[in-house]
């Protein structure tokens, strides 16, 4: 794994963004020659990409590389074949390899930031658990002091799930952390937060959402329709005050019913609705997800983890939102019960899942990367075109990870 500098010293955020900019220089300008590049528009054989100033600047073929008088500087690193891509963004996960967002602690969440590449993410939205008031604003001012270092993914902003959920659709959420809707409850979080929320599960079917949700659309609040027990009626109510997104389709929702489609029906009925998929193949099913991929737009998919904690931890006890949790048929489970309480999935298996269930790689990379950018707002994250954010992932054709770029600097070189 290349090695950097770890400051995490802050820049301005970019124009229109609440990020904080990772620390240093770009790093000089990178090639990635000889693969096959998904630009997020198109597959592209025999392909190379010029990375300059934190950008993308040139995609080319390699039968032009000779034509061209790079710089001595250029740093050249052959990927013999391998798929090159953008960079996913996993706009929700708790957690990886021990560390996690349960207390909204920046010193674990810029360890997720540091593992996270590994696993081919490069931007993620830290997702931070419902819990009683002064416990969660809290925990918000915390997580969103967290800076990204310049050898990690980079910490878009923050993803609350919750608080204003249904108390009949918590999952393993705790009961008291479940809210009415509560205007100044969420402006006490966004001034803690300073700005960086971007998105928040909610439920559509509580009572003064619809006011809460235009409060979101003047801050750009991605509200998102989870833990919800909605009816049709309340979902399309919801779709009208700008909620058009869900969380973790078919979890956590009021299943479709033939007298009343309920979350999961609005979600299929309606192409403008976008929604977060878990791809384990245990949260949902594979054919379930291929239906999925068959009915909706391509591009209002969008692969996701929610991923704990333990994920990828290896030895010690397993923890995840303070409820101790055991590795049960490929899903983290609470011990007590056995509820589901998330996934140990990481973006490069749901891109290796997708396309072992028929989905083109080229398709599994926009849910990853394009897709997740669309919802964000985020014109020139997700895709392989000149002016672009130069975040980049090299993997294989077994789908492991070889290489990884953010703005444009190496953060993982296993070529």
């Amino acid at each position: 794994m290349g090695t950097a500098t770890t400051s995490s010293e802050p820049e301005s955020p970019e124009p229109g963004t609440s990020e904080p900019v990772a620390a240093g220089p770009a790093g000089p300008p990178l090639l990635f020659r000889n693969g096959t590049v998904l630009t997020g528009f198109a597959a592209m054989e025999n392909c190379d990409l010029l990375l300059e100033d934190g950008r993308v600047a040139d995609v080319f073929g390699e039968r032009r590389l000779a034509a061209r008088a790079l710089s001595p500087e250029v740093r050249v690193r052959d990927v013999k074949g391998c798929f090159i891509a953008p960079g996913f963004t996993d706009t929700h996960i708790h957690g990886i390899g021990g560390h996690g967002t349960e207390e909204g602690d920046p010193r674990e969440i810029e360890a997720m930031s540091r593992a996270l590449p590994r696993y081919g993410v490069t931007s993620f939205c830290p997702t931070l658990y419902p819990a009683p008031r002064a416990e969660l604003v809290e925990r918000v001012r915390r997580a969103a002091s967290a800076l990204t270092p310049v050898d990690g993914a980079r910490i878009l902003g923050l993803h609350l799930e919750g608080p204003f959920i249904s108390p009949e659709r918590l999952g393993v959420q705790k009961p008291e952390a479940a809210s009415p809707v509560d205007p100044d409850f969420l402006e006490e979080l966004w001034e803690a937060a300073g700005g960086r929320i971007l998105i928040m599960t909610v439920a559509p079917e509580l009572k003064g959402m619809r006011e809460l949700a235009l409060i979101c659309a003047k801050k750009g609040i991605v509200l998102s329709a989870g833990h919800t027990n909605a009816t049709y009626e309340n979902m399309v109510e919801g779709m009208q005050a700008g909620i058009l997104h869900a969380t973790h389709l078919f979890n956590g929702m009021s299943q479709m019913h033939h007298r009343n489609p309920n979350a999961v029906g609005a979600v299929l009925i309606h192409p403008e609705i976008s929604c977060e998929i878990v791809a384990d193949g245990r949260h949902v099913h594979p054919d379930l997800v291929r239906l999925v991929v068959r009915d909706k737009p391509l591009d209002r998919i969008v692969l996701v983890t929610d991923s704990l904690r333990p994920t990828k931890q290896g030895k010690g006890p397993l923890f995840a939102n303070n409820q101790e949790v055991e590795l049960a048929d490929g899903v983290f489970r609470r011990k007590s019960d056995g509820v589901i309480a998330g996934s140990c999935l990481t973006m490069i298996e749901g891109v290796r899942n997708l396309f072992s269930w028929g989905i083109p790689a080229a398709d599994a990379v926009r849910m990853a990367s394009g897709n997740p950018a669309r919802v964000l707002r985020r014109d020139r994250l997700g895709a392989l075109v000149p002016g672009y954010e130069g975040d980049v992932v090299v993997f294989d054709r077994e789908f492991r990870i070889r290489a990884a770029a953010v703005r444009g600097r190496l953060v993982v070189d296993e070529l």
